[in-house]
This record gives structure tokens, C-alpha cells and sequence, in this order.
């Protein structure tokens, strides 16, 4: 590693560098997980930069991450992270752990209007640093980890400081920084949240345009292959990847032979699980017709002219507004939210405050050209300027 990044790998270790740590201000923190790998995901790096210090932790080595959990959730310690949201969210599922004060360089890059709002791009754009690509897929569940490795991921927190220093500034110019701050204000409690009630394999893209027999075997095919990932911790893909099952369901190969002309199978996965993915695709056939599974469809909408103007006009003067202010439209208001307020069809600011996922900035920057469109007393953008 380079000269001045610790690796933590003792419980003693741990401490003594919060210890060091203790009473800095600002701390910027970063998690490396292994979705790319594992079938189940959590914490397998923590980086960690004060202005002075940047460390690598290593979750696996040491016996809690009790310190980092107090850090958070000290509301005078402002927590620096780029693209939060999956971090935190891994941080309460693991550990139940939430940040107090939050500073996100990512969502200040979209205020800010940035053309590209990953970390890389923006070290380079104000730093002049940049990043090793090499590992962005890397398996940060291997051990040992290599110091090319290591160096890496304390990158992602050694420039953040300064990196946060510059877009705070650029957003106080601009008179953005409480829109940013209420972004933050979202994050403090993030919560993991399972996926939706709707079973995995109908997830897949393609899957409800299935028949009801095709969906049948998809559906054997998918929990076998959630199975076997689980049972060996490898990430699904690299068990059998989507496409394969889904050709499957709709031509179902009868012996090895058909199975290995499938494309994204292969010779070598035919051979070693071929007769267990047969097996599969035979439950599926075998299924009574009266087991076999359906997709329910949601209701049709009915169509409403008037709802229908409404939302138009809605994102026109969006769209207009966006590109006064010099924001991405999706950041400025996103379509579902345009959507919620052309069916609450408000007529104040009072009632726009009732809009799921409306921010506050939004409405004092915007609301009454958002109203103003709703009521039809006006398409054009008159919000106030950034």
C-alpha cells in the first residue's frame, strides 16, 4: 500500500485509529461490497479519510465496527460519502448503523448540474487525479487482498474531503447548498429494504411476455439456480446467466446435446450441471395446467383527457425550467412526481406540500410555475433564478 494508508486488521488496531480519529470534523467513508461475486452481500472493506489520515479496515479481521457506528451517528461529525445510498443501506442491514450528518458528492455533482457525477469523473475534473479502473469489479471478498487492491480503495476516500470542499463552495455560490442539504437530511435514515412482493423470475426482463407453460419452467429453472448460488455464495449470473433461461423456457432442450447448443450454456456448465438444469425444465413440463403459473396484469388506467393535459404541461414548464436553472430534468422534478401533482391537481402551495417525494426546494424554487401549469394560467417558466 502507499506510504500513510493503514490496514486495520485487529480489533486494537480499530480502536487506536478512531482514537486518532476522534474529534475531527469531517471524515469521508466508503464500503467495498461483492455483488459482482457473492450470492449474499455485505461489508467486506471499510475506507475511512480524515484531512490528515486514510485507512483501510478490514470488516472480516476485526471483531465489530462499533467505532465507525458511533462516528455516524455523532451529529458533529460531518460524514462524507459519494452515492451514499447503497452504503447506508448495507451499513443498517449488517449493523444497524445511520448517519447523523451527511455531506453526498454525488448528489451535489447533480445540483450542480456536473456532466458526469461518478467519483472518477469528478476527481479528475477538480483534482487532476485519476482513478485505477482496474478493480471496479474486483472481488472484495478474496483475501488477501493485493496492495494494487488496497491502494485503490483508499482512493475512493482520500480525495473526498477536498472534493467536498470544492462542490460545498460551488454550491453556496450558486445558492443550492440547502438543496443539497435537504437531499442529505433523506439519507440520515435509510433503511435496507427487501425487493418488492413480485416472485424474482418475473423480474427478469422478457419473463411476462412468457406463456403460462414457459413461465413454468423459467420459474423451475430460476429457483434452481437460486438455490445452487446460495448453497456455493456465488453471485447468480455466474451460475447461468439470464438470457440462457429465458431461451430455455420458450425451446425446452430435452438432453445434453440440445442444452449444450443453447448459447450462454456451454460445454463445460452442460457437462457439470446439465442433468440437474434437465431436471429443472422437466418440473416445469410436467406442471398441471391448473399449477401453472400467471401473471396478473394491473388494470387497465382509464383514460383521463384532463389528467392527461395536466401532466403534459407539466413537463413542459419542467423541462423549460430545467433548462433555465441548468439541471438535468429528472433532478429538478422527476416525471413521478410531475405524475403524483397532476393527480392531486393542487391549487396552492399548501396542498403542494401533500406530494409524495416533493422537496421542499422544490417547491419554493418551482411551485408556482408548477401550480401555475396545473391551473392552466400559464406554460411558461417564471421560477425564481438559481
Amino acid at each position: 500500500m502507499s506510504p500513510g494508508v493503514a490496514l486495520i486488521q485487529s480489533q486494537a488496531e480499530l480502536e487506536a485509529l478512531f482514537a486518532r480519529l476522534r474529534g475531527a470534523p469531517l471524515l469521508a467513508v466508503d464500503t467495498e461490497a461483492a455483488s459482482f461475486h457473492r450470492f449474499t452481500d455485505r461489508v467486506y472493506l471499510l475506507q475511512i479519510s480524515s484531512r490528515e489520515e486514510t485507512a483501510v479496515v478490514d470488516p472480516l479481521a476485526v471483531e465489530n465496527l462499533a467505532p465507525l457506528g458511533q462516528v455516524l451517528a455523532d451529529p458533529a461529525v460531518e460524514t462524507v460519502f459519494h452515492d451514499a445510498d447503497y452504503d447506508l443501506r448495507l451499513l443498517d442491514r449488517e449493523y444497524g448503523y445511520h448517519a447523523s450528518s451527511l455531506f453526498d458528492t454525488r448528489i451535489a455533482a447533480q445540483l450542480l448540474n456536473e456532466p458526469g457525477v461518478g467519483l472518477a469523473a469528478l476527481l479528475e475534473k477538480y483534482l487532476g487525479v485519476r482513478l485505477d479502473k482496474r478493480f471496479q469489479r474486483a472481488d472484495w471478498s478474496a483475501r488477501p487482498l493485493s496492495p494494487a487492491m488496497l491502494d485503490y480503495a483508499a482512493a475512493d476516500t482520500r480525495f473526498l474531503p477536498e472534493l467536498r470542499d470544492i462542490l460545498r463552495t460551488q454550491l453556496e455560490a450558486r445558492g443550492r447548498l440547502a438543496w443539497a442539504q435537504e437531499e442529505f437530511a433523506l439519507l440520515h435514515d435509510l433503511h435496507w429494504s427487501p425487493a418488492d412482493g413480485e416472485p424474482g423470475y418475473l423480474r427478469l426482463k422478457g419473463a411476462k411476455a412468457l406463456k403460462a407453460r414457459e413461465l413454468a419452467i423459467l420459474r423451475e429453472l430460476y429457483a434452481w439456480r437460486e438455490g445452487v448460488a446460495q448453497r456455493n455464495d456465488r453471485a447468480t449470473f455466474r451460475i447461468l446467466n439470464n438470457e440462457p433461461m429465458l431461451a430455455m423456457a420458450k425451446t425446452p432442450p430435452s438432453n445434453l446435446a440440445a442444452l449444450k447448443a443453447i448459447p450462454g450454456v456451454g460445454g463445460e456448465q452442460a457437462e457439470r450441471r446439465g442433468r440437474e438444469i434437465l431436471e429443472a425444465v422437466r418440473r416445469g413440463l410436467a406442471l398441471p395446467d391448473a399449477e401453472l403459473p400467471r401473471v396478473e396484469r394491473a388494470p387497465r388506467r382509464v383514460y383521463d383527457p384532463a389528467l392527461e393535459a395536466r401532466l403534459d404541461r407539466l413537463k413542459t414548464v419542467r423541462n423549460q425550467l430545467a433548462t433555465k436553472l441548468e439541471l438535468a430534468p429528472g433532478v429538478l422534478c422527476p416525471n413521478g412526481t410531475l405524475e403524483a401533482i397532476a393527480r392531486l391537481n393542487p391549487r396552492t402551495l399548501e396542498e403542494l406540500e401533500a406530494v409524495p417525494g416533493l422537496r421542499a426546494w422544490q417547491r419554493g424554487e418551482i411551485g408556482a410555475d408548477l401550480l401555475a401549469a396545473v391551473a392552466e394560467t400559464g406554460t411558461k417558466g417564471t421560477g425564481a433564478g438559481t
